[in-house]
Formats: structure tokens, C-alpha cells, sequence
């Protein structure tokens, strides 16, 4: 047997709290090295109660919280959190201990982890079942048509109620046959990260029987896929968003919505703003869109304004000539595209504004989801200039402006001339099109 080194332990120590220490309400002691020798370790004194003996939900979302920036941002986690691990202090934080076994979790295996969720919770099986092979856990000969079948089929019920209700350990079990079937491969490194995210829900659901580790973890998924700079993610990002050239934001939606309820280190209990839910919404989807790492979501944001403004033109052409003796069809008539184009540029401008969105039923179109009235009625495109533009229920957006950081002010300076741009190169190769098709 080899012999314990805590030399080792101590460097391993030193590792996670240059790492985690900061993190708002974690622990990690202070490892004496020069005190500490091959058989024994010098650390700091921690006192406090097992967490698995305190009913404090909170401590629960700190470790999960410190997990995520273990598992998803560095990839360096420990390995071995079991209850007598993970202590409550007497002054309400959670201290981590025992660093004896710690994990590496490699960036391209981050990231495929990460896909694995995006897909999962989107229901994109296919894909699932390609992530499986990334990593590491089917081998690349498998056969994936077969595999995405017995995924569906594992994983429906359990997606279908919701992010926020998939419970880590009921997609295990049900994984357990299929697992078997298609000759899954268990990493070491998987079989850790499993055991130390179950170790967490195991405890939540001590004090809470409904509490879901990954629909806690998946709104900083949602964030760190919306922000991340990796080209890995940010084409996983891509191929999310647009399924046939067709601009899908009802995923847009759902990964902004999710990212804003993802607790930072700085505020990990989400406060409510004094001027209203609302206005607090608008105020941190404009500075997400901002900021330097909305970069990407935001070029996104751009092109599909410009196509509904580009509609929005079409459709206002329209409804202003439609009984002109001689209206120019050929150039003001709408396509299904550019209605689909045009619902969308209402839908994100109710997103972006944290406005109140109302349902609408939608149909299928040549296999492509429109709403209801594909073409909207002359009434309807005149006034949505105005909606947009003169609408009380702008106002507030206009307030919000006023409060955003300096840096976001002079990003929101630069926006209409790139839309401009966008619009006019829009318009420029349509009219094109149309000339000479």
C-alpha cells in the first residue's frame, strides 16, 4: 500500500484556495508547508458542525455554487465531499476539507459536459449522443442512431418537466439499462464527478426532499455558454440557436432567462430591486448585452433585429399600399421568412425590455414554427413602429439607460451604426434577389 504523502495533501491545499477561498462564504483553510511534512499535515483550525447535520438549504447552494467554479470554470475539484468533508462554521460558512483526493478535469472535457447539459435540457438527443462520445463514455464506433432512440426514451419524461425538475439521480438510474446495452465506458474522472455532485444532492434532499442539484447548476450553465470565449462553445452556442437557417428564440429566451437566476460569488441570494422585478430584469439583460462578454450574443442580437427591421419595413410598405391601383409587389410582398422575422423582432424586443410577455399560439408552416395571422393585418404593421418606438412601456428602458456602467453608455452609442449597417446590407442584397430572380 502506497504511503500517505500530505505533502501532497498540503500543495493540494494551498491549490483550491487560491482557487475557492475567495468565493463568497467558503472556507478552505491556510496549509502551514513549511510545517508539514511527508506524514504530517499542519493546517489551520476549523471548527463548525457537519453539514449533513445542519438544516441550512443556503450551504447547500454555496457548495453548489463552489462546485460549479470547481467542475466548469477551473477543473480542479475535489474529489471526495462526502458529509464529514464539508463543515457548517459557527459563523454561517461552509468549510471545505481533506484535500487528499482531488480531480483534474480537463478543458475540452468541460466544455463537452457543458454541451451534454445544453443538449439534455433542449431535448437534441442526436447530439446527446454524440457528447456521450466526446466524453469518453460510448466508444466512437457506437451506433448512434440506436443510442439516440434509448436516450429519448430514458430521458423524455424527465425533461419534460422542466430544467428546474430534473433530478441527477433519477436520470442515473434510468441511464443504468441503456449503459449496459451500448457497453458505456466510466472514466475515472466521470465516476468523481458523479459521486461528488450526487454526495451534494443526497444532503439537499435531507432538508429539502425537492431540491434539484443540476436545475440549481444550469442557470450558470446558461450564463457561462452565453458569455464563454471558447470556440467550442460558442459554435455549440450557434447550432443551439439556429436549426435550418431558422433563428430559434425561444432557446434565446429560456438560456437568458435561466442565466439571470445564476447567484454570483458577490450576491448569492438573489435580492429583489426597489423599483421592481422588471426594471431589474431589463437592467441586467441590456448590461449582459453590453458587456464584453455578451460580445457574441450581442452580434447575434444585432442580425436578427435587422431582419424584423427589415420585415418591419416590408410590412409597413404593405399595409401603406395596399390599395394603390398599382402597388409594387415585388418588392414590398412578404415572405413566410420575413414573418417569421418580424414576430421575432416583437419577442426580443419584450425580452430585452423585461416586459411582460403573452402567449400566442403558433402553427406549423413548411416545417417552420410562425404565429398565428402570418400576415399581419394593415393596422397591426402600421402601429408597431410606434409600439416600439413611442410605447409607454418603453419608458422604463429609457430610466435603465441612465444606470448602466460607463463602458455599457458608449457600447449603446455604437449599436445604431452596426445596425445600420446590418439593415442596409440586408436590404441592399434583397432588392438584389428580387431584381434579378
Amino acid at each position: 500500500m502506497q504511503e500517505m504523502d500530505y505533502k501532497k495533501e498540503a500543495d493540494n491545499g494551498v491549490k483550491f484556495r487560491q482557487l475557492y477561498g475567495g468565493l463568497k462564504d467558503v472556507v478552505v483553510p491556510e496549509m502551514y508547508v513549511q510545517q508539514t511534512t511527508r506524514k504530517v499535515l499542519v493546517m489551520q483550525w476549523v471548527e463548525g458542525q457537519k453539514l449533513a447535520e445542519v438544516q441550512d438549504l443556503y450551504m447547500i447552494e454555496v457548495g453548489v455554487y463552489c462546485s460549479f467554479n470547481q467542475l466548469l470554470e477551473y477543473g480542479f475539484y475535489h474529489a471526495d465531499p462526502h458529509p464529514g468533508n464539508l463543515l457548517r462554521t459557527y459563523d454561517g460558512k461552509l468549510a471545505y476539507l481533506d484535500f487528499g483526493m482531488m480531480g483534474e478535469f480537463k478543458q475540452e472535457l468541460r466544455d463537452g459536459f457543458i454541451e451534454a447539459c445544453l443538449h439534455l435540457v433542449n431535448r437534441d438527443y442526436d447530439a446527446l449522443a454524440k457528447d456521450f462520445v466526446t466524453l469518453g463514455l460510448l466508444p466512437p464506433t457506437a451506433d448512434k442512431e440506436a443510442v439516440t432512440m434509448a436516450l429519448t426514451g430514458v430521458f423524455r419524461n424527465a425533461v419534460s418537466k422542466g430544467v428546474s425538475n430534473i433530478s441527477f439521480g433519477d436520470l442515473l438510474g434510468n441511464l443504468g439499462t441503456t449503459m449496459y446495452k451500448f457497453k458505456f465506458r466510466i472514466p475515472s474522472y466521470f465516476s468523481l464527478v458523479i459521486r461528488s455532485l450526487a454526495v451534494l444532492e443526497g444532503i439537499a434532499i435531507s432538508v429539502n426532499p425537492d431540491y434539484k442539484v443540476l436545475g440549481s447548476t444550469y442557470p450558470w450553465i446558461a450564463r457561462k455558454v452565453l458569455s464563454d470565449s471558447s470556440p467550442k462553445l460558442r459554435s455549440s452556442l450557434q447550432d443551439l440557436l439556429y436549426k435550418d437557417g431558422v433563428f430559434r428564440i425561444d432557446r434565446l429566451e429560456s438560456l437568458l432567462t435561466e442565466s439571470l437566476r445564476a447567484r454570483t460569488e458577490i450576491d448569492l441570494v438573489r435580492k429583489q430591486a426597489e423599483d421592481g422585478e422588471s426594471k431589474l430584469v431589463m437592467k441586467q439583460m441590456l448590461s449582459f448585452a453590453l458587456n464584453e462578454k455578451g460580445a457574441f450574443v450581442r452580434e447575434i442580437l444585432l442580425e436578427e433585429i435587422a431582419k424584423g427591421l427589415d420585415a418591419l419595413g416590408l410590412a409597413t410598405l404593405d399595409s401603406m399600399t395596399a390599395n394603390l391601383p398599382f402597388r409594387p409587389n415585388s418588392f414590398s410582398s412578404m415572405t413566410n421568412e420575413d414573418i417569421i422575422n418580424l414576430r421575432t423582432l416583437r419577442r426580443l424586443v419584450v425580452l430585452l425590455t423585461g416586459l411582460q410577455q403573452t402567449a400566442t399560439p403558433v402553427k406549423e408552416v413548411k416545417g417552420v414554427e410562425l404565429y398565428n395571422n402570418q400576415k399581419p393585418s394593415s393596422n397591426e404593421a402600421y402601429m408597431l413602429p410606434y409600439r416600439l418606438v413611442f410605447g409607454q412601456d418603453m419608458l422604463p428602458l429609457l430610466s435603465v439607460i441612465t444606470e448602466l456602467p460607463q463602458d455599457s453608455q458608449q457600447q449603446l452609442l455604437q449599436l445604431p451604426a452596426d445596425l445600420v449597417g446590418k439593415l442596409f446590407s440586408r436590404v441592399a442584397a434583397r432588392t438584389l434577389k428580387r431584381v434579378f430572380m
